[in-house]
């Protein structure tokens, strides 16, 4: 594993869906360089708790807050919680999302899967970019990092509503990052494929998907959540000061996207 720095001491970090995947693995590395972090869960109120569990085993210490991000009265009543436990918050990390791993195929397409992943992958990273991002505004500084997905470089023919999510975070990070600049930093983050627990039990990739993905990456593995998370943190650090209304692209090889 690589070293780790404390590149968030004394800072204060809120990690979305940080009940399971990614958003845990991304709360822990923020523990292990110095961060107090705020867990956020909808659902997963265990996960979350074992989440500060690592956190505080990291050294660190941090609170529990619950939300539906789909519901802004709800994240306005989060953010009031952030501020009157933490007096402020320095990142913001949109990690949570719905990509609808139970469908296998566009043609399985309901009114409700797509409403669910619009609902909390788009509208749900916006409110919370418009709401923590304007008080971090009105505080003078913070980085907000959004994340994304490498979906939007090649498309899904099993979830579209998935892609189409996903591409209008873009559109959100750049919006944001020229509305509260230059006091707060607005970034998308996307990660290829990880091997959650989510993935993993995945119909599709029990059955080629995997090997077809590992085929075509490059750097010869598909990441854990725990291999990138220090990558996406790094979009908040003082080292990326000057980056705004980026895209990182963190998979591998396995798409290579620009000029």
């Amino acid at each position: 594993m690589s070293e780790i720095y404390p590149r968030f001491a004394g800072k204060t970090v809120l990690v979305t869906g940080a009940g399971t995947g990614f958003g845990a693995e991304i709360a822990t590395r923020a523990a292990e360089e110095g961060a107090t972090v705020a867990v956020h869960y909808n659902s997963s109120k265990a996960g979350a708790e074992r989440t500060l569990e690592r956190v505080r085993e990291a050294g660190s210490d941090g609170i529990i807050v619950q939300a539906n991000i789909a519901k802004w009265d709800q994240i306005t009543a989060m953010a009031d919680e952030v501020w009157r436990q933490f007096g402020g918050l320095d990142v913001l990390i949109n990690n949570v999302g719905d990509m609808s791993s139970e469908q296998q195929g566009w043609r399985e397409l309901t009114q409700q899967a797509l409403d669910d992943v619009i609902d909390v992958d788009l509208k749900g990273t916006l409110l919370m970019t418009h709401e923590f991002g304007g008080r971090m505004h009105a505080d003078g500084h913070g980085a907000i990092v959004n994340v994304g997905s490498t979906v939007v470089v090649n498309g899904s023919p099993r979830a579209p509503q998935y892609a189409a999510a996903k591409y209008g975070i873009l559109g959100v990070t750049k919006s944001y990052a020229r509305a509260l600049a230059p006091q707060v930093r607005v970034n998308t983050f996307a990660p290829g494929f990880m091997e959650t627990e989510r993935l993993k039990s995945r119909e599709d990739w029990k059955n080629g998907r995997r090997e077809q993905v590992l085929a075509q990456t490059p750097m010869g593995v598909i990441a854990t959540p725990a291999d990138v998370a220090g990558t996406c943190l790094w979009l908040a650090t003082d080292e990326s000061a000057h980056l705004t209304g980026g895209y990182i692209v963190a998979n591998g090889g396995n798409t290579m996207v620009g000029a």
